[in-house]
């Protein structure tokens, strides 16, 4: 079920260049990714809650689960207990929804913005303005913010050909992170420091030369769904 060959050529050049490997397990038994964590992965990314639910459960515990899809608010308490970065907040409701469950949960939760960066409308995310809107709010917020903790920004390229409009996208981005990220992120929010996810399977070479520190792969590890 996985490419044992690709997940470590992959893993070994994502180590020499520093960027995070999250294995994107969405649609894929837990199987599967038990056979990836027997690999030694630990970080794998899922798009649904109650899919994430039904495998964790079957999982070993010491598995770092990220929220990498769009999460609504009456949701976030479900994965609020063991969650352990949601890389898709974009609205400040969910982000103090986040905060109140993280609270009830005694657990500070870790979360990124996601800026919309594609040419797809059916993309979520935040524009710059409503970025900035929302960096502004919650630095006013700091001091009552103190268990959903902002620690950078997610994207997703237009899925495309053109690795020039690929580029494109995640340079903006970059240069969104250098803005806004020094603003609310401080040393010890995250051990591998400000984090910046962008790239997937088909682009992640790309999102490497632009700056990333962590890409969502799936397919060129699980195969196609």
């Amino acid at each position: 079920m996985v490419n044992k060959e690709a997940y470590q050529k992959l893993k070994a050049e994502l180590q020499s260049r520093k960027v995070e490997l999250i294995a994107v397990s969405k649609g894929k038994p837990a199987e599967a990714i038990k056979e990836l964590y027997d690999l030694g992965q630990r970080d794998f990314g899922e798009n649904y809650v109650q899919e994430l639910e039904e495998k964790r459960i079957e999982l070993p515990v010491d598995i770092r689960w990220h929220f990498i899809g769009h999460l609504q608010s009456k949701k976030a308490k479900t994965i609020a207990p063991y969650v352990q970065l949601i890389q898709s907040v974009d609205s400040l409701k969910l982000l103090y929804e986040i905060e109140e469950h993280g609270k009830k949960n005694d657990r500070v939760i870790d979360c990124l913005l996601q800026v919309h960066i594609a040419d797809e409308q059916s993309k979520f995310g935040l524009n710059e303005r409503d970025l900035e809107k929302l960096t502004e709010q919650f630095i006013k917020d700091k001091g009552h913010l103190k268990n959903a903790r902002i620690v950078g920004l997610m994207g997703i390229a237009t899925l495309t050909n053109d690795k020039a409009k690929i580029r494109s996208e995640f340079s903006s981005l970059k240069k969104l992170f250098d803005v806004h990220v020094p603003q609310f992120f401080e040393p010890g929010h995250h051990s591998a420091g400000p984090v910046l996810s962008m790239g997937m399977s088909a682009d992640y070479e790309l999102a490497i030369e632009e700056g990333t520190t962590m890409v969502r792969i799936g397919s060129l590890i699980f195969g196609e769904r």
